[in-house]
């Protein structure tokens, strides 16, 4: 991993973080550089309501609120932006204005790399919308002082369309540390962990999935 300035992680809900690039978060902040989490919704509209159902939907958004800052704890991420759409609505949202609150934070932070969602490859219509309106902000900036944008792809035809992912990165170092950050978000991944807090209490195939996080750098035209 090369050394960066400032890293903005821009996803549309809590716990997108942790399942996608939780472990390349940990990494850059265990190794000092300043990352930024500027996350979309609260997941408002989250089927999830825990194993044993503890949540509802007025109680939804105040406890993935309260997960989502549990699990960047985790992550040793300090710095957390909520942009305050509705989840299942991004959609809906001019693409400008998406964009324009994801350019004060950029213009805030300055990043050097973003993380987010490649567009038209999140699978989850908010995903796709995130993913446009960070590239749409980005896309404003003069194409000299751009920061890198490492984008996650999960369609089934990613490589098909994208090609094989360029940047691989190995988390084995935290992988504890997106494990604790998946846990923290309790109402949607306690049926998936089953109380596991640590990669002891994983199989091996999960354990897998989980170690190597996969990006798309974005390529402008």
């Amino acid at each position: 991993m090369e050394r960066e300035r400032h890293v903005l992680v821009v996803l549309p809900h809590p716990d997108d973080e942790s399942f996608g690039a939780g472990g390349t978060m940990a990494l850059f902040a265990k190794a000092g550089v300043p990352v930024t989490y500027a996350c979309g919704t609260l997941g408002q509209m989250g089927r999830n309501m825990g194993l044993n159902v503890f949540a509802n939907r007025e109680t939804m958004p105040l406890i993935r609120r309260k997960e989502l800052e549990d699990a960047c704890r985790e992550l040793g991420v300090t710095d957390l932006r909520l942009l305050g759409f509705h989840d299942k609505t991004m959609e809906f949202e001019d693409v400008d204005y998406v964009a324009d609150k994801i350019e004060a934070v950029i213009q805030d932070v300055n990043p050097s790399l973003i993380l987010t969602f490649y567009p038209e490859h999140g699978v989850h219509p908010d995903h796709d919308a995130c993913g446009r309106g960070a590239i749409r902000a980005v896309s404003r900036m003069p194409k000299e002082s751009r920061p890198t944008v490492y984008a996650m792809a999960i369609t089934k035809n990613r490589a098909e369309v994208l090609g094989e992912a360029d940047v691989v990165i190995d988390i084995e170092e935290v992988l504890d540390r997106k494990i604790a950050a998946l846990a923290a978000h309790r109402s949607q991944t306690e049926a998936m962990l089953k109380g596991a807090m640590n990669k002891q209490q994983l199989d091996e195939a999960t354990l897998d999935w989980l170690r190597h996080e996969r990006f798309w750098t974005y390529k402008w035209e």
